[in-house]
């Protein structure tokens, strides 16, 4: 009789990863959305990554390659194609005879080693490392044949001669050179951990660019000429009417990169020198990430954890548009989504499936809109309900009407900070009592950027002027030290790789309701707030500087300008 295989948890717990109580936590949320336990407590960020792999070569019997210290045997790639290292996650790390050794991120993944037994003819030993650690180091070294620069000169080059003169149609945007350049676009910017893709006509080139981390990167210049193909490629994939040019038109696209589904919204903007496109990149494994990994301080997610499970009020999350408000709202409904509750959510556009949640889309053209939906799902009888967007005072009404009558109520509103919820609330025209017995929360955000792991240093000379008027106690700055990205591979030079949120949480006490009845001004909301505990969005990025999570010069770059005067 075999030995008997330990679990993963017991692994972990034995390593005082993690504890017995947050492995039944991960169990119950694999059983919920059928996945692995080693997965769920990395999607609720109860474990890193790495320790789940260590845990897994070590219940497996098989060796943990750290690729951080890997180097790369020139001329073995070549063992491997490399269509089956990029879609199975392969990578091969040496040869003896007739066995090679392969990487790979799932010891259970018989399906692929089956798959290089028959397509090499050799023997397959297997070591494992992590699958993020693994696709960023075939993306860094293993490198396609053809780059982009070398599929837009041999474009030009066969193209058909409608392209060459600039007269382009449907028929053009099917050709093969263009298809293939439109695509080796799209999968870039996904394995560049791109969040857009901005397609911009000027006036003798067209701009391709890539926001990477919340900033914008400009990748290649394409040819003038080749505007109207590239377009029309872009259309075509994502539905859009290719006759329509006057007005904006959106769609969206479906592919599947590097193993992963991946969504694309791509909208069309008329401008001066032609059409606009700009493609959103949305990743599902994303939108499901747990709470845990928001970036919430310990304080601030025992806060959250505890307002989201409340049965009844109106939750709001401010900032401005790409702050994280919806992932955040979205890993909120994906903790309490269980078979016991019905969640209804009313979006403009749905970004994200999931299952177990009912997803209605608005559609304003057929008058399909927030606030109709919204009085159609009191009818549903839900538990929690999420509205995309309170824009005026029919849908804000409603909403709160929702609150009062016994629903969980989540919603986005584009204000400052938190307290500029409650004053914005009542400028609606929503009155200040129903403000005031609905709001459970309001929690302001921003996306700050991450350290590069890899190139991380101590900053030897930090800016003393960003320092002061970040508002950094000398007590502060002796206790910590500030941390900077030096530039590597990893980051592309930036010294960043990642985001990470900070918060700005306020919960309504009997003393902010009072002020809210009273119509109080901004200035006394905020004061009071903060008295009751309430930390503000620059002091939360103050504890990530000395946290060594990320600079001063980029949480200079996202926040209030107002609050960075001397």
């Amino acid at each position: 009789m075999g030995k008997k295989r330990r679990l993963l948890g017991e692994i972990l717990v034995e390593w005082s990863i993690v504890t017995e109580k947050m492995v039944e936590e991960a169990l119950a949320h694999a059983r919920k959305e059928g996945i692995r336990i080693g997965e769920a407590l990395v999607a609720l960020g109860l474990a890193d990554e790495e320790d789940v792999t260590k845990a897994l070569a070590t219940q497996y019997d098989m060796e943990y390659v750290d690729l951080e210290r890997q180097m790369l045997v020139p001329g073995l790639l070549e063992e491997v194609p490399e269509e089956i290292i990029r879609r199975h996650l392969v990578l091969p790390i040496s040869k003896e005879g007739n066995r090679l050794k392969v990487i790979i991120p799932d010891p259970l993944d018989l399906e692929t080693l089956d798959l290089l037994r028959f397509r090499l003819n050799c023997e397959i030993d297997c070591a494992l490392a992590s699958k993020t650690r693994l696709r960023s180091f075939i993306e860094r070294f293993v490198r396609s044949d053809v780059s982009i620069d070398q599929a837009v000169h041999q474009l030009e080059r066969d193209a058909p001669e409608e392209i060459r003169a600039g007269t382009p149609d449907e028929k053009d945007a099917q050709a093969a050179p263009v298809i293939r350049l439109v695509q080796m676009l799209i999968t870039e910017a996904v394995k560049a951990r791109a969040s857009d893709i901005h397609i911009e006509p000027m006036a003798n080139r067209i701009r391709v660019r890539y926001r990477i981390d919340g900033m914008c990167r400009e990748r290649s210049n394409l040819p003038k000429r080749m505007q109207g193909p590239v377009i029309n490629r872009v259309k075509i994939m994502s539905g859009i009417d290719l006759a329509e040019k006057r007005l904006p038109t959106d769609g969206r696209i479906r592919l599947v990169i590097g193993g992963e589904d991946i969504d694309f919204r791509v909208s069309c903007l008329p401008g001066y020198h032609g059409e606009s496109v700009v493609l959103r990149i949305l990743r599902t494994e994303s939108a499901k990430m747990g709470i845990g990994s928001l970036g919430f301080e310990q304080d601030d997610h025992e806060r959250f954890q505890r307002i989201i499970k409340r049965p009844n009020g109106v939750f709001l999350v401010t900032g401005p548009t790409g702050s994280g408000k919806t992932t955040t709202l979205y890993a909120a409904l994906n903790e309490l989504n269980r078979p016991d509750r019905k969640i209804l959510t009313a979006e403009d556009p749905v970004e994200y499936n999931f299952s177990g949640i009912n997803q209605v889309q608005v559609k304003e053209e057929i008058g399909l809109t927030f606030q109709r939906i919204l009085r159609a799902m009191l009818r549903q009888a839900p538990n929690i309900i999420l509205v995309g967007e309170i824009r005026d005072l029919a849908v804000g009404e409603v909403a709160i009407q929702a609150a009062l009558t016994g629903h969980l109520v989540f919603s986005t509103l584009h204000t400052n900070d938190a307290p500029s919820a409650v004053t914005r609330l009542i400028d609606m025209g929503i009155k200040p009592f129903l403000v005031a017995s609905s709001v459970q929360a309001v929690m302001a955000q921003r996306l700050v950027r991450v350290i590069c792991t890899e190139c991380k240093e101590v900053d030897p000379a930090p800016d003393a002027r960003l320092l002061k008027v970040l508002g950094f106690s000398a007590d502060e700055l002796a206790k910590g030290k500030i941390y900077r990205g030096k530039g590597c591979a990893a980051c592309d030079g930036s010294g960043y790789r990642g985001r990470t949120g900070i918060f700005e949480l306020m919960e309504m006490s009997h003393a902010l309701a009072e002020l809210a009845m009273e119509g109080a001004a901004l200035s006394e909301l905020r004061r009071e707030a903060r008295a009751a505990g309430m930390r503000p969005l620059l002091a939360d990025g103050r504890r990530k500087i000395l946290n060594g999570i990320t600079t001063p010069e980029d949480l200079v770059r996202i926040a209030q300008v107002s609050e960075l005067t001397e």
